[in-house]
C-alpha cells in the first residue's frame, strides 16, 4: 500500500493508492498462469501497453464454442496481473459469445474495484480476450 503525506496544514494532499483484498490475492496467487502448446490452444492473443509497458499473452482452448481452458502470462504491475487473473476466472467455461460480453466494468468490479490510475491496466485483459476469440474463430 502507498500513500501520499499530508501537506503542512496537516490536509490531504493527494490520492492514497489502495488495493482491495481480492486485487492482493489474485496478484500473490494468479489464476490460470502459464502457456499452452500450439496444438492444445484454439486462440491466442498478445496485447500491450506502450505507454506504460504491461504486455498479456492469452491462449485458450475452445470446445464446443465454449472456453474449455484459458492461460495468461502478464507483464505489469500488480494491477495488470491481478485484472488478468480475474478475467480467466471470468471467461473459464463460458461460451465465446459470453466471453466477448465480458467487459472492463465487470472485471474491475469482480475484484471489488482497482485505483483509477490503475484501471486501464484492465483494458489488457478484455482486449487479449477479444483478440484470442478472433483467433479461434478463424
Amino acid at each position: 500500500m502507498d500513500s501520499e503525506r499530508n501537506d503542512e496544514d496537516g490536509g490531504y494532499s493527494g490520492p492514497i493508492l489502495y488495493y482491495t483484498d481480492a486485487v492482493i490475492d489474485h496478484f500473490t496467487n494468479p489464476r490460470n498462469v502459464g502457456e499452452m502448446a500450439d496444438d492444445e490452444a484454439d486462440g491466442y492473443a498478445c496485447i500491450g501497453d506502450p505507454g506504460c509497458g504491461d504486455e498479456m499473452k492469452l491462449w485458450i482452448a475452445v470446445r464446443d464454442e465454449r472456453i474449455e481452458r484459458i492461460a495468461f502470462k502478464s507483464y505489469g504491475c500488480p494491477g495488470a496481473i491481478s485484472t488478468s487473473s480475474m478475467l480467466t476466472v471470468l471467461a473459464e467455461g463460458r461460451t465465446l459469445d459470453e466471453a466477448l460480453a465480458i467487459t472492463d466494468d465487470d472485471v474491475v468490479g469482480a475484484l471489488g474495484g482497482i485505483p483509477e490510475n490503475k484501471q486501464h491496466c484492465s483494458l489488457l485483459g478484455v482486449k487479449a480476450l477479444r483478440a484470442a476469440v478472433a483467433s479461434a474463430r478463424r
